[in-house]
């Protein structure tokens, strides 16, 4: 029989302070960046970009030795794009102590979301969130953007419009969200000061199957070219169904729907779609080393939001290290007083937390899921 040994309170309670102890230390040798966005839901793929940018920007600061002595973890939460979830992943962001995010992904969820960071005190870096309504007269100092705004992205596609296609009679239509709506009327309200009258401006019901009645009236007014606020998904039912039905239009969307799984939806009649997508940074030799750390992984280095997340974890760790704090006051502080050489340029932020400068370039989608910068 083997002997039994009794702790006595004394020793036992040592026993389980040591352990915290232990606990606390090993706590304290990581800093923990919430990856908030879809994991469920229709544009998954869209947070899958983001994540790929974390884990590379992680992987590669931590094989570097961290920040200030410490590794960073990524704590993934899904919001599934969806407004009414944003501010339950943000309230476990909170509850769980976190005081970084890369996210979220959505305009609709990230407006959603951002009071309660910047009232708890959380830095939030949206790598993909692009609607004006997420900063505009809020004051906030601890939401920041690593993405122009649509009143960026908007004119520049408007200006191409104007300049390149010329078209004689356009449709602007938006599927009713917050990003879709906003970008679109950008696109309007830009082409009608260039002198271009928009026959069709309408919103569309996301999740819909049967798009056939507003092509119908694509068709009895005889545009010739459309613009669409949204994402893919929608993006690719309207181009199949116009072709279906004889619609000869060329179509234009925003990076939301710069998403391969159109392809499946949309058939050949996705070949030619225009859309405007961040640059493709992985162009830039600077950036060799990363995009050979995407390739490792087999990872896509040259998707949307790939390079501007990566980025957001990347200004997130400087401000961490510049500040001399993993405190998210102090780095707030510090992001907006300082810029920083990312994958995506030289960055920094107006009051608002919105970039001073940010690239957008038109793209041609073709129908094998590859993209060709517009010459």
């Amino acid at each position: 029989m083997k002997p039994v040994f009794r702790l006595t309170p004394v020793i036992a309670a040592l026993g389980v302070a040591a352990g915290l102890a232990f606990a606390s230390g090993a706590q304290a040798q990581t800093i923990k960046i919430g990856v908030v966005g879809p994991t469920t839901g229709a544009v998954t793929q869209y947070g899958d970009m983001v994540r790929e940018g974390v884990d590379t920007a992680v992987e590669r600061i931590n094989a570097a030795g961290g920040i200030n002595g410490k590794k960073l973890e990524t704590v993934v939460i899904d919001d599934g794009c969806e407004p009414k979830q944003g501010p339950v992943a943000a309230n476990r962001v909170v509850n769980s102590k976190i005081g970084f995010v890369v996210g979220h992904v959505c305009s609709g969820a990230t407006i959603a979301a951002a009071d309660i960071y910047n009232n708890e005190g959380v830095v939030m870096v949206t790598p993909s969130a692009t609607s004006p309504a997420l900063t505009d007269g809020k004051n906030y100092e601890f939401i920041f953007r690593t993405i122009g705004r649509d009143d960026q992205q908007g004119p520049a596609a408007a200006k191409f419009i104007l300049d390149k296609i010329k078209p004689k009679k356009v449709a602007v239509l938006h599927d009713k969200q917050s990003y879709g709506q906003g970008i679109a009327t950008a696109v309007k309200n830009d082409l009608e000061k260039g002198g271009v009258a928009v026959a069709v401006f309408e919103g569309i019901n996301a999740g819909d199957s049967d798009y056939s009645a507003v092509i119908t009236k694509l068709k009895s007014q005889g545009v010739d070219f459309v613009y669409y606020g949204g994402y893919h998904p929608e993006m690719g039912l309207l181009l199949r169904q116009a072709a279906e039905q004889g619609v000869k239009a060329k179509w234009m969307g925003p990076e939301g729907t710069g998403n391969p799984d159109i392809n499946a939806i949309a058939g050949d009649a996705v070949e030619g779609m225009l859309l405007t997508l961040p640059a493709d940074f992985t162009q830039n030799a600077a950036n060799a080393d990363i995009v050979k750390a995407f390739e490792a992984k087999k990872r896509n280095a040259s998707g949307a939001f790939q390079m501007t997340a990566y980025t957001a974890t990347q200004v997130i760790a400087d401000g961490i290290k510049g500040a001399g704090s993993d405190d998210p006051t102090k780095v707030a502080k510090y992001l907006h007083a300082n810029s920083f050489d990312t994958p995506i340029g030289k960055v920094s932020w107006n009051k608002q937390g919105d970039l001073t400068n940010f690239e957008f370039d038109v793209f041609t989608w073709h129908k094998d899921g590859s993209k060709t910068v517009y010459k």
